[in-house]
């Protein structure tokens, strides 16, 4: 019976996997989908002092207490930086990590230091890298409003209701859980691990991939190793809200070990 631990990304929490999470146990899995330490309904436990060494320990403490010997990890957007964090501390649970249109998080970087590093000049980076600024009392960064979620948040195909419910729960997100660097140690280049690029709005894909692992970089070598899948979704940026039975079939595919390898034939 594969387990799957579901974190979603910033501003939110474990209540925007509802309908991937009741997918995968009508498929036969086990689901835990998780809300961080200050986000979603468990937003009155963050403090100034949240950060991101808190969200990985809320994740450790996941796989402690699952029943399951082996998990997968599966971390959309700001939640892969978390997800590294905690498979270098619970290696032998972990049977693979999945991204979903997420970073590679970089060992020793922050969120908005890889956003410095990596992210085009653009208005997007300019928000991003503008988040501390708007903090409320120094730690809060404000949940977006509904135009903000349009208009920043690429939720191409999901319906409005799920638009207005994705403003309406969204949380204020502590701003330590982006200043603070992820850290992880060597062992995750051993773990299975799986990409999936959602195309719709998206700027990356299997293409793009295979593009900077052809540059050389030490930064993307890894990608080419067999260990790594990769799928493509047609959808925005939350195929939770927007394709739950796609993103359902692709998790159980990852867990199951396939994906396309670069290099290989499509």
């Amino acid at each position: 019976m594969t387990a799957f631990v579901l974190v979603s990304g910033g501003h939110t929490g474990g209540w925007v996997w509802r309908d991937v999470a009741a997918g995968l146990r009508e498929s036969g899995a086990v689901a835990y989908p998780v809300t961080l330490t200050g986000m979603g309904d468990r937003r009155h436990l963050g403090g100034p002092d949240t950060d991101m060494g808190t969200h990985v320990e809320d994740l450790v403490q996941i796989v402690d207490h699952a029943d399951e010997p082996e998990v997968v990890l599966v971390g959309h957007c700001y939640g892969g930086y978390p997800v590294l964090g905690a498979a270098s501390r619970r290696p032998e649970r972990v049977g693979r990590i999945v991204f979903v249109d997420a970073p590679l998080p970089r060992d020793g970087l922050s969120v908005l230091q890889q956003v410095r590093e990596q992210m085009p000049d653009g208005p997007v980076r300019d928000r991003m890298l503008g988040q501390p600024a708007r903090a409320e009392d120094g730690w809060r960064v404000p949940a977006p409003t509904e135009e903000e979620w349009r208009e920043w948040g690429n939720p191409a195909g999901v319906p409005e209701d799920g638009i207005a419910r994705l403003a309406r729960l969204a949380a204020p997100q502590p701003v330590g859980t982006l200043t603070t660097p992820v850290r992880f140690s060597d062992v995750v280049d051993e773990l299975p691990m799986t990409g999936v690029f959602c195309t719709d709005g998206g700027t990356m894909d299997i293409a793009g991939v295979e593009a900077l692992v052809a540059t050389g970089s030490p930064l993307f070598r890894q990608l080419a190793e067999p260990r790594w899948g990769f799928f493509e979704l047609a959808a925005g940026h939350w195929p939770m809200l927007s394709t739950p039975g796609e993103l359902v079939e692709i998790l159980l595919r990852a867990a199951a070990g396939e994906g396309r390898r670069l290099g290989a034939r499509a």
